[in-house]
């Protein structure tokens, strides 16, 4: 998509965060405690302890916006995945979950899951599309809406 670049976490885009992620998920399902945690502090919830929040800015407009939450040495998790209504089905996410994958690759990442609901049609076939694959749940999702758990491995630059 023309014009969309994306760039890394700042202060500044806290609140657009929050805004596109309550946008999506407010229509649809609850807002829950782990969804305030890090809606409210991204900064200390994701970036502080490793991770990095990636926005799609149109211009200087925030559209996009997707997380890598640091679960450990090698693994991460993409969340907080969210395209305002003007920009989807337009590129702006896959865009976003790709550099989310080179972000944790060249951060040490070797896999990445995610958790979705099965309601989720675009997004599940987005994620397909990319590789990520449907598996076995590895742990209760902090989600009552997370039915769906998807991954997949990657590759450092150095692989």
């Amino acid at each position: 998509m023309s014009g969309l670049r994306v760039v890394e976490f700042r202060p500044e885009y806290a609140g657009d965060f929050r805004r596109l992620n309550l946008e999506w998920i407010e229509p649809l399902f609850r807002v829950e405690a782990p969804d305030l945690k890090v809606l409210d502090d991204p900064e200390a919830a994701i970036v502080a302890p490793g991770g990095m929040i990636l926005l799609a800015l149109d211009g200087e407009a925030v559209v996009g916006t997707a997380a890598m939450i640091r679960v450990s040495d090698e693994r991460f998790e993409l969340a907080k995945m969210a395209v305002a209504k003007s920009h989807r089905r337009r590129g702006a996410g896959e865009m976003l979950v790709r550099a989310c994958l080179d972000w944790a690759a060249a951060h040490g990442g070797r896999w990445v899951f995610l958790e979705t609901n099965s309601r989720l049609d675009d997004a599940i076939r987005l994620y397909e599309r990319l590789g990520f694959r449907h598996a076995p749940r590895r742990r209760m999702s902090d989600y009552a809406r997370g039915d769906v758990y998807m991954e997949m491995a990657i590759h450092s630059p150095e692989d």
